[in-house]
């Protein structure tokens, strides 16, 4: 039986159905939705569905579908006999799987999770599985997926204690919710005790944003860069947030004279404020979105374009992870980004105090003695001045994070193990036993 808190939200989502379209077209206005392909987000959808079974997998944002692009390739390579279609809910992340998808994968924006618009989007694409990362508990999706028999794995489960916390009102729902999984693989212990606590049934840990190749590049761009950076060496900050940039450039000053850094921005629409930012600081800089590019006077090489980090970080002679040094600066704390990218092409690293979202990799990668920690952007020249001073010994500190991120990146595997027995069977092997799905 649906607890009642579901019924109500059931009944509450139907009744706001109507709103919906005016609500996305006044989301697309403000460029939070593509306005060609609103309609995806009510389940209407303009692209067909390939005969045979189809496997579904879904993230939110940029980061949870990047996550699950090993997951795609693997199901690309090992069963092609499946349709895969992706989903994700923003503009940047639909931008970003538009190139990176392998050929013949379907990409969509999620729909709403309203019940007409579920059953519109189940009736159309029919799933036999349904892969959903990090922490993503539609109700009227799950329910109404889990009635028609599609097979639901929730992995690299993230949460919090602050959605524990509100779900704990509802305790019943909570517990209807996570039961309709079949496979729940949170990506720490952390969050395997908390979904626990909600009734999910756990089946072991995986984290997927620990698995994957180098980030790709392009190599013509990455052999233009490079000459016009010619022999100076290179720091790339990586992923950076509001604050850091300039701190960044404050702190590594003095190397200016020979050392070009390429400030990557976390959010590249921020491109034209880091360079108010920059003329103020009087740095001479070029704007990679402005087609600038690098001159022998250049000391700063805003790099404010997307789905590029992989060339940025293949011309660093260092990395500085962005996204860690908010608490040293009075600003709200982000958690830090992935240093897994730069250790896959063996780039020394250096992060600061605000890892807690890799905290289990940081640790690692630092215990290896491919990663440092510092405590302020003040303190980086400590850290990037002998790492650049001895290239020997930074070839060296980056070969060791390349060795750490392998021995991390082993949850594909496991997981493809667990997903296994919930795919569906290949046309051959049903045939041969007389069953399928």
């Amino acid at each position: 039986m649906t607890p009642l808190p579901l019924l109500a939200y059931r009944l509450l989502t139907r009744a706001l159905e109507p709103l919906a379209p005016r609500l996305l077209d006044a989301r697309a206005h403000r460029g939070k939705e593509d306005p060609a392909r609103v309609d995806e987000r009510l389940g209407f959808t303009r692209a067909e569905r390939p005969a045979g079974d189809l496997v579904w997998l879904h993230g939110v944002s940029v980061g949870e579908t990047l996550s699950l692009l090993p997951l795609v390739e693997r199901f690309v390579k090992t069963r092609p006999d499946l349709t895969v279609l992706v989903t994700s809910g923003t503009v940047t992340s639909a931008r970003i799987l538009a190139e990176r998808l392998p050929k013949g994968v379907i990409h969509q924006y999620a729909p709403v999770d309203g019940p007409g618009v579920v059953a519109r989007f189940l009736d159309h694409w029919r799933p036999s599985l349904a892969i959903f990362v990090e922490s993503e508990l539609w109700p009227n999706m799950l329910l109404e997926a889990h009635r028609r028999g599609v097979e639901l794995a929730l992995v690299s489960a993230r949460i919090t204690e602050k959605t524990v916390e509100g779900w704990a009102r509802f305790p019943a729902s909570a517990r209807a919710l996570t039961g309709v999984f079949d496979l729940v693989l949170p990506q720490d212990q952390a969050s395997g005790e908390r979904l626990e606590r909600l009734g999910a049934r756990i089946d072991g840990l995986v984290n997927l944003k620990l698995a994957g190749d180098a980030l790709p590049h392009d190599a013509a761009a990455f052999s233009r860069l490079s000459a016009a950076i010619g022999d100076r060496p290179v720091v790339v900050a990586a992923s950076t947030h509001e604050g850091e940039e300039i701190a960044i450039v404050r702190a590594l000053d003095k190397l200016a004279d020979r050392a070009c850094l390429i400030l990557a921005p976390r959010h590249p629409e921020r491109g034209p404020h880091i360079a108010t930012a920059l003329q103020r600081e009087g740095v001479a800089f070029a704007m990679r979105s402005r087609g600038e590019t690098i001159g022998r006077d250049t000391d700063v090489y805003l790099a404010d374009t997307l789905n590029e980090m992989g060339l940025f970080l293949r011309l660093a002679d260092v990395v500085v992870m962005g996204g860690s040094f908010a608490p040293a600066l009075g600003l709200p704390a982000v958690g830090g980004h992935n240093p897994l990218e730069p250790a896959r092409l063996a780039r020394p690293t250096i992060t600061g105090p605000d890892a807690s979202n890799w905290a289990t990799v940081t640790s690692a990668l630092a215990q290896a003695g491919g990663l440092v920690l510092v405590q302020a952007p003040w303190d980086l020249p400590g850290a990037v001045e002998p790492l650049l001073a001895d290239p020997a010994a930074a070839k060296a500190m980056g070969e060791r994070a390349r060795r750490a991120a392998a021995e991390a990146g082993g949850g594909l595997d496991r997981l493809w193990a667990f997903l296994s027995p919930l795919t569906p069977l290949t046309p051959k092997t049903a045939t041969r036993t007389g069953s399928g799905r």
